[in-house]
């Protein structure tokens, strides 16, 4: 028998999560370390939720809410959800961090600084998620390592920095593997597509001179 109570309340966070698609979002200028890590935390989530969610919809069908009255499916989902998250700000900070290099005076040290810091300010508020499965760690770990062993220089303003999140949503997904060979080709390039208008609101709020400013003022 399904938890009608349950099954309602994670039926409504998904469906909110759903049109937060198609929600206009007012610019956000980012000029500075907080202003940053609040873009990365906030557009991962936004692009981990609407893939993950909008896969499992489509392949589930008619049967998508009932998933949600299953406690299995629900633990794997939330699972995946942090491990794709991770992905997620992974690809974003790289990315970000190009922007930030090319466009700053004097930027491969500080943009690593700032990037650096950004991360660990978001790691640090989330900490190990209560649904996260035993992989989060490893996962946090290889993120680190990517930012600490960036050539911010080498880092093009294109999707080429998006290489760990279109790969994580198909990795993780609950869903069997002979399903997610078929879908694999279909659900990298929907997660590509997601990062498009991320890159262009960050290529218009990026403030990089103020943000780097802000780093060396603190250093001083």
């Amino acid at each position: 028998m399904f938890n009608l109570t349950y099954l309602k309340e994670r039926s409504r966070e998904v469906a909110d999560a759903l049109k937060c698609m198609f929600a206009p979002r007012p610019a956000q200028v980012i000029a500075s370390v907080e202003h940053l890590q609040q873009f990365l935390d906030q557009r991962a989530s936004h692009v981990t939720q609407t893939a993950l969610y909008g896969y499992l919809r489509t392949r589930a069908g008619s049967r998508y809410p009932e998933l949600f009255a299953n406690e299995i499916f629900a633990k794997a989902m939330n699972a995946a959800k942090w491990n794709i998250w991770v992905a997620c700000v992974s690809d974003l900070a790289i990315y970000a961090g190009g922007l930030i290099c090319r466009r700053g005076a004097n930027p491969e040290a500080d943009t690593a600084r700032v990037i650096a810091e950004a991360i660990e300010v978001i790691l640090l508020r989330v900490g190990v998620p209560a649904e996260a499965d035993s992989e989060y760690p490893a996962v946090v770990a290889r993120l680190r390592e990517r930012v600490h062993a960036c050539a911010w220089r080498n880092v093009p303003d294109n999707e080429a920095a998006f290489t760990e999140s279109p790969g994580a949503l198909v990795h993780w997904a609950p869903i069997v593997d002979e399903l997610k060979q078929l879908d694999e080709e279909i659900v990298m390039n929907s997660v590509r597509f997601r990062w498009k208008e991320v890159r262009q609101e960050l290529r218009q709020g990026l403030d990089a001179d103020a943000l780097l400013a802000c780093v060396t003022a603190d250093s001083v």
